[in-house]
């Protein structure tokens, strides 16, 4: 844990010695961050890295108008799904040949949902938590809505724990590896174990893991997963999401959605479908490559790091904050929600408040950009790729001030925006 920092001289040098001494500091320059921002909110979107400017000039005016329809192979178009996938698999502790770089979140939990059932087609229950983000949870009432006799069980609704309703009915288990209201991080070994013990498959939701807390697909077992790639990996507005499905049931799942790029052999324009053997049997359709080849750019700002580093930075950071922003919250009635145990949490803060979203907005017009999620949680996320300890302390003297002040009260601050 961050010790207790008790005068303004003992932060300043605090924060100077950590700046000094962070093996991660030369990541910063890799990223575009406007003047005089602390960015607070790479759990929404991250920013821009400066590689992928030149990326899309290349992509647009070389690959696209210059080789036209011959990037698809010269440039190598055609097999971004898989090679981008086996990067960013990397990235989740999985091996090549297992993960796919293709489509939205909302459609890869919608096939991995249905592919985990096609493994446990005598089984009639997927269980989910309550508190999920709310695409999986619209996806999972879809899938059993199309499906007669099946039912969809929510942790926090039909029981108390994910543990109390997973049985010999339970086909999926769809799981979030850290929640992204309160930034709790699940045990993936753990709860992987549990779950197949049962006779179930898992899963597992990483878009609010991967790139700052170390994922272990293959050693803790995980059968099938789900993510962005405009998070923490920093790749763009609606980037191509990925998903995962483990080698061995590659062979014998079924997804539903049976487009002519999961084809064996797609350029045989066979009339039957067909799926590939392999992972591209998780693929669709044509992919959007313009939004797929800025994910270069955004893989290549972290990919060369050990995710232990990582990992230690962000817990440094967000201890930090926790620390900076307590006597604040206490005074004025916000809760921490985010566990201050290190290995249960994410690498975000969130402080539930009643009035969160003006406060939000008035740390935005002191340059401090977080998020906030309806009904009353401020979401702060940390990212240790480009946010120094200086800019935390420089954060957390915002929110102390804020909340002290009565910033937010203004009414240029409540008025709710569609996007918070």
């Amino acid at each position: 844990m961050t010790p207790v920092i008790t005068n303004a001289v003992g932060v300043a040098l605090d924060i100077a010695r950590r700046d000094e001494s962070d093996p991660l500091a030369r990541l910063k320059q890799r990223f575009h961050l406007p003047a005089g921002m602390v960015y607070l909110a790479g759990n929404s979107l991250g920013p821009t890295p400066v590689a992928a400017f030149a990326d899309m000039e290349a992509a647009m005016r070389r690959e696209w108008a210059e080789g036209l329809v011959r990037s698809w192979n010269d440039a190598g178009w055609f097999t971004l799904a898989e090679s981008l996938g086996d990067r960013v698999g990397a990235l989740a502790g999985a091996a090549a040949g297992q993960t796919m770089v293709c489509d939205s979140v909302s459609v890869n939990v919608y096939k991995a949902l249905q592919a985990g059932r096609s493994l446990r087609p005598k089984r009639t229950t997927i269980v989910a938590e309550g508190g999920s983000f709310p695409t999986d949870l619209y996806v999972a009432e879809g899938v059993v809505a199309g499906a007669p006799g099946m039912e969809l069980l929510l942790e926090g609704v039909d029981g108390a724990r994910i543990e109390d309703l997973v049985d010999e009915r339970t086909a999926v288990v769809l799981v979030n590896h850290v929640d992204y209201r309160t930034g709790e991080l699940r045990d993936m070994a753990a709860m992987t174990r549990f779950i197949h013990d049962k006779g179930a498959l898992v899963v597992w939701d990483l878009c609010h893991s991967i790139g700052v807390v170390p994922v272990e697909l293959d050693r803790a077992g995980a059968d099938l997963a789900v993510g962005c790639t405009y998070k923490y990996l920093n790749c763009g507005p609606g980037a191509p999401a990925f998903i995962y499905a483990a080698a061995r049931h590659q062979a014998t799942l079924r997804q539903p959605l049976s487009g002519w790029w999961g084809h064996a052999t797609p350029f045989a324009f066979e009339r039957g479908y067909r799926p590939d053997n392999g992972a591209r049997r998780l693929l669709c359709g044509t992919q959007p490559i313009l939004s797929m080849r800025t994910l270069d750019a955004g893989l290549a700002a972290i990919e060369d790091v050990d995710m232990h580093t990582l990992r230690a930075k962000s817990i440094a950071i967000t201890d930090l904050f926790m620390t900076l922003v307590e006597d604040a919250c206490r005074t004025h009635g916000a809760t921490i929600v985010t566990p201050r145990d290190p290995a249960r949490r994410g690498s975000q803060v969130s402080i539930a408040f009643e009035h969160g979203y003006p406060v939000v907005q008035a740390l935005m017009a002191r340059g401090v950009v977080g998020d906030f999620r309806a009904p009353d949680m401020m979401r702060f996320g940390f990212s240790p790729a480009y946010l120094s300890y200086a800019d935390v302390h420089r954060a957390a003297s915002a929110f102390n001030a804020v909340l002290e002040g009565g910033d937010w009260r203004d009414a240029r601050f409540t008025a709710r925006r569609a996007v918070t």
